[in-house]
């Protein structure tokens, strides 16, 4: 890097982070579209099966948060040829994988591997770009935040329909060798610091593994737990509040601690923690919850609901090249404020479902939604990289992509709780307004008994109340998305003050090197 340019080995580094982190996000949701397939041949049942996803996920963000520890210790380049060479390796176990038990081991040594390259990727661009080229770095970075998860379920849909599940997983074979010559290439050499294993900060690691894997854990299985009533989720629990206690104990008793903790007391950057937060759970949350709508009421297949959930990936690669402009006349704040407003406007747009509305009325919110994204996710990413110092980026981009992926796991845990709840609740409601006895329902019935009756009014009217209650849990089910999309829009409107406590951005839009 010469003068305020950076040589074409940064930018193949930073080409490098980018795809490493856009692997790891896709390998996140690319599973999910063909898990049912999956689970066949693996012989899994239903609930066993969800840990296919689950182990990624617990795996992957323990990563996130130990990567910083690691660079330190073995150099940047070392430890991405290394993690890179696992994920690819993982991928290959999990694409032959013929048992529950290889397929989990190997999603775990994804999500290890993979966890690693989301906050190097950032590191990248906080090291090895001057700073006003690192606005690009970022639109990069950010950008696979979104497509990641965007893009998994298209891929994952189409090659559950049209190939093999399997080739998810061999996908990663011929990035993963191109990007170990990226890196090889983009990154120069670092001597490790291994003084670093000496002094290791076992009470924060342990802490840190403890309590987020633990916590991660009791967010994806509580619901299907029952919660506080399953000894499992409150032992989880208990596990998790020793963790987090131990890496709070570490960070006065390490001589360096796992990761600093105490960036959370700058203003700034704790508002951007609390709003990665927020919008991890509101892409993770809706990108679930718009296909199981599609699903389940209109009935499109994988592909398709993924074609829908992509939509809202199409802004943000359209106002991506625009980033490093926009970020140099749009006040950091008013942006995120910006794509939280966009964001919750698109979720209210959607508040309002009934069993007519398929794939073609949530083109609209969908693209609105991703205005948002790009606003909230990409600004947010350069607030991140603004409010911490060169010293302190690996800190700082851990805790960030760690609270988007914490997020996620909250906003899907609402959600799986809510749906069963919340249909209760409607269909309750509306059982009060229509009933069999009423004389709308009685007669609405009597025309469904006409209607299969077939000159047996007996099997007609057991087929007519059949028919009744279907359509009573249908209508429920519309009702419970909507409360959900409700919820989520209010929940980003909720968190619109927060961009009050950010720190503007150095002239210019750099991110400078020491205002943390």
């Amino acid at each position: 890097m010469s003068g305020d340019k950076a040589g074409g080995g940064a930018w193949l580094a930073v080409a490098a982070g980018t795809i490493g982190a856009l692997m790891a996000t896709l390998d996140v949701s690319i599973v999910n579209a063909a898990l049912p397939l999956i689970q066949g041949e693996v012989g899994a049942s239903g609930s066993e099966g969800t840990w296919i996803s689950t182990a990624y996920l617990v795996a992957e963000i323990v990563m996130i948060a130990l990567a910083g520890w690691f660079v330190r210790m073995l150099g940047l380049r070392t430890f991405l040829l290394i993690v890179t060479t696992g994920f690819v390796l993982s991928s290959m176990a999990c694409g032959i994988s013929d048992n529950l038990v290889q397929m989990i081991i190997g999603r775990i040594g994804q999500g290890m591997t993979g966890g690693a390259m989301i906050p190097t990727a950032m590191t990248i661009v906080s090291t090895r770009l001057p700073p006003s080229q690192q606005p690009v770095g970022v639109a990069m970075f950010g950008a696979t935040a979104v497509l990641g998860p965007v893009l998994g379920p298209v891929i994952g849909g189409y090659l559950a329909e049209n190939a093999s599940w399997h080739y998810a997983f061999f996908l990663n074979l011929p990035i993963g060798l191109a990007l170990l010559g990226l890196l090889t290439v983009g990154l120069p050499a670092e001597k490790g610091d291994w003084g670093q294993l000496a002094q290791a900060d076992v009470l924060g690691i342990v802490g840190l593994t403890l309590g987020l894997g633990c916590l991660t854990t009791l967010l994806e299985e509580g619901q299907r737990e029952r919660w506080f009533e399953s000894d499992m989720i409150n032992t989880l629990a208990a596990v998790s509040i020793i963790g987090f206690l131990m890496l709070i104990a570490g960070q006065f008793v390490a001589r360096r601690p796992v990761i600093g903790l105490d960036i959370l007391f700058d203003r700034s950057f704790a508002s951007v923690f609390v709003m990665s937060l927020v919008v991890g759970g509101a892409l993770y949350g809706l990108l679930y919850l718009i296909p199981q709508y599609l699903a389940n009421v209109p009935g499109y297949n994988p592909e398709q609901s993924g074609y829908i959930a992509m939509i809202s990936g199409v802004p943000t690669l359209m106002l991506m090249p625009l980033f490093p402009l926009a970020v140099r006349h749009i006040d950091v704040r008013l942006a995120v404020a910006m794509g939280l407003g966009f964001y919750g406007i698109s979720c209210m747009l959607n508040s309002h479902l009934t069993p007519d509305i398929a794939g073609p009325e949530l083109v609209g919110p969908q693209l609105l939604r991703g205005v948002g994204q790009f606003f909230s996710m990409l600004f947010l990413n350069q607030a991140a990289t603004a409010s911490a110092g060169k010293d302190r980026a690996e800190d700082a981009s851990c805790l960030f992509n760690a609270a988007r992926n914490l997020g996620g796991s909250f906003g899907l845990a609402v959600i799986s709780t809510l749906l069963d709840q919340r249909a209760t609740l409607h269909v309750n409601r509306i059982g009060e307004s229509v009933t069999y006895n009423s004389p709308d329902g009685q007669a609405y019935v009597a025309r469904l008994t006409q209607a299969f009756a077939n000159g047996d009014l007996e099997a007609g009217r057991q087929r007519g109340l059949a028919v009744f209650t279907q359509q009573v849990a249908h209508q429920a089910s519309v009702l419970t998305y909507s409360d959900l999309f409700w919820l989520f829009g209010m929940i980003l409107f909720g968190s619109i003050p927060l961009v009050l406590m950010m720190k503007p951005l150095p002239k210019g839009g750099a991110p400078g090197g020491g205002h943390a």
